[in-house]
């Protein structure tokens, strides 16, 4: 068994496996400049026992050794630990050895004699998918990222059915929506579908990166590019290559960003921030904004040709308030998923509180849906849910709160039936809370204000009929 691996806030260590002590000298003399803590190991065998008792978290190894040859090394290591990222090294190998050891579990291969940029690269980059790797399984383990959108609205249909097209293909999409829409599970289920599934998907949130880093961030950049350079820095675009890279929130993009993000667009190539060497890139992009971008070009804030460049298949998302049925559908699947996540009971809603949910705008869409059901299982989980409990803003907004019976002698009603002028321009859930109320109103008199024998007398349970009687605002004389 290989031993754990390492915590992320030390120097990492690196194993160079290689029979010439010049080539380790070398290596260790780089790498150790870069911050790396270095292992070495002057054979195979060496190198296996050596990672069998140390956490490794990168290792240099040479195809030709006595013995044990490289190949057959990394065959070892895969069996033992093949997360670990391996990078081949031969003086005199061929383009068939390279292939071989990629297809053995090999990161990279590199060849001698060794330049010092290469070197210091192919370090960086096989450290830093390796962390993005682990980044990804960590986030499985906690909860399975949702790669499907849920639904089953027209709306949600006809984006799915969309979705299913594109996908396959590494035509670019620009996804547009309001806040809180699920315009990441789009992309998400965008990369699940295509590919490039089994490379990254590298996320960038255009608005949470200050200017004037966001190049860095998404480009790169050489040590001592800028003030606090220390290390040389592998940005987006490249961990991206040969995957997808989700731009979200691309509207808020300075126009100096824009600029150099439509030639790179448009080249697949780039400079790091202070480097001069070009380095080619295979991305799919997907971009995805709240903002209405044609406005945004009307004034002068975003760039008509980056516009045009990103939408090459339009997606919008539909806010939760027209996707009708799907708000009850998504509030049972969070109800599932996050009861599961934290270990709490469900809450059980009654048809009010479902109709008071189905009849509320959701300003904040799925997002908000998602927050409302966590928190509701926290204070609730185990109850029934009635409509007392929920925030004032839904009731506020659902009619559900109609105004208390006057009593039997009220005009328009005759003993104690309801009159049909009542219920003019009324919808059903308003006919249903005018019935409610004057039919509970009428029974708690009939038993003389006691809940108990009220209880017994509807079929209702006596907790939830109390609670019923208060959000219809009916006042009571007796509790039993």
């Amino acid at each position: 068994m290989a031993p754990a691996p390492r915590s992320s806030d030390v120097a990492a260590r690196v194993c160079i496996i290689d029979d010439e002590e010049g080539i380790r000298f070398s290596l260790r003399g780089i790498l150790e400049d870069e911050g790396y803590e270095i292992l070495e190991a002057g054979s195979a065998e060496d190198g296996l026992a050596l990672l069998a008792g140390e956490p490794v978290d990168l290792v240099f190894l040479d195809i030709w050794l006595p013995g044990m040859d490289g190949l057959a090394a990394l065959e070892r290591i895969q069996q033992t630990n093949p997360s670990l990222p391996v990078l081949m090294i031969s003086g005199h190998g061929t383009i068939e050895t390279a292939v071989s050891a990629i297809k053995k579990g090999a990161y990279d291969y590199i060849e001698k004699p060794l330049s010092l940029e290469k070197v210091v690269l192919a370090a960086q980059r096989a450290l830093e998918f390796q962390a993005l790797k682990r980044e990804n399984q960590a986030l499985k383990t906690r909860s399975p990222l949702r790669t499907d959108f849920s639904g089953n609205s027209p709306q949600a249909v006809a984006l799915r059915e969309q979705i299913a097209k594109v996908a396959p293909l590494d035509t670019w999409v620009l996804i547009t929506g309001e806040n809180g829409t699920g315009k990441e599970i789009t992309a998400r289920s965008l990369h699940a579908g295509s590919r490039r599934s089994s490379k990254p998907l590298v996320a960038v949130n255009c608005a949470a990166i200050p200017e004037e880093l966001i190049e860095s961030e998404l480009f790169g950049h050489e040590k001592g590019a800028f003030t606090g350079a220390d290390a040389a820095k592998t940005g987006k675009f490249e961990l991206a290559h040969e995957g997808t890279l989700f731009l979200d929130e691309i509207g808020d993009m300075s126009l100096k960003t824009q600029a150099k993000i439509l030639r790179i667009l448009q080249e697949q190539r780039f400079e790091r921030v202070g480097g001069n060497r070009t380095i080619h890139v295979d991305v799919r992009v997907i971009a995805a904004t709240n903002k209405n971008l044609e406005s945004a070009i009307a004034e002068g804030t975003f760039r008509e040709d980056l516009y045009y460049r990103l939408r090459v298949f339009p997606l919008a998302v539909p806010p939760l308030r027209e996707r009708g049925d799907d708000i009850i559908l998504l509030l049972r699947e969070f109800i599932d998923e996050l009861g599961r996540e934290h270990g709490l009971a469900p809450f059980l809603p009654t048809p009010e509180t479902l109709d008071a949910l189905s009849a509320y705008s959701w300003p904040g869409n799925v997002r908000e849906l998602r927050n409302f059901t966590e928190r509701s299982l926290i204070l609730y989980g185990g109850q029934t849910m009635t409509t007392d409990m929920l925030p004032p803003e839904f009731r506020g907004r659902t009619g559900h709160e109609p105004k208390a019976a006057a009593g039997n002698d009220a005009p328009g009603r005759e003993g104690g039936f309801l009159a049909l002028d009542e219920f003019s321009g009324a919808d059903f859930k308003t006919a249903r809370a005018i019935f409610e109320n004057r039919f509970l109103a009428a029974k708690l008199q009939e038993y003389g204000g006691n809940i108990t024998r009220l209880a017994e007398g509807v079929g209702l349970e006596r907790s939830y009929l109390h609670r019923k009687l208060k959000s219809l605002g009916i006042n009571t004389l007796h509790e039993s």
